[in-house]
């Protein structure tokens, strides 16, 4: 569970989530192209990519290949299970 709040506390990794949320199976270049268009954020792919990673070692992120792209999903179980633990609907 650390690492899920160590991966969402970076603003630029929320920023890779909710393009994923909005739109699901990205490669590093449109990522990277969303994110500087529409957020402003300056970073080299390099970056973004080591994001990512970390990202996908909190398994917030799968990815898989299609030929020689690299996609990135967004898998929001992790969060879920945080929601659960203290967000559940108590029986009174």
């Amino acid at each position: 569970m650390g690492d899920v709040f160590q991966a969402i506390a970076d603003p630029t990794r929320r920023l890779i989530l909710d393009e994923l949320a909005e739109r699901d199976g990205q490669s590093l270049f449109e990522l990277c192209g969303r994110l500087a268009m529409r957020h402003g954020v300056g970073l080299t792919r390099q970056a973004i990519s080591q994001h990512l990673a970390l990202l996908e070692d909190a398994d917030l992120v799968h990815s898989q290949r299609a030929g020689r792209t690299k996609l990135h999903h967004l898998n929001t179980r992790p969060l879920r299970g945080l929601t659960d633990r203290w967000l559940h609907e108590r029986e009174e």
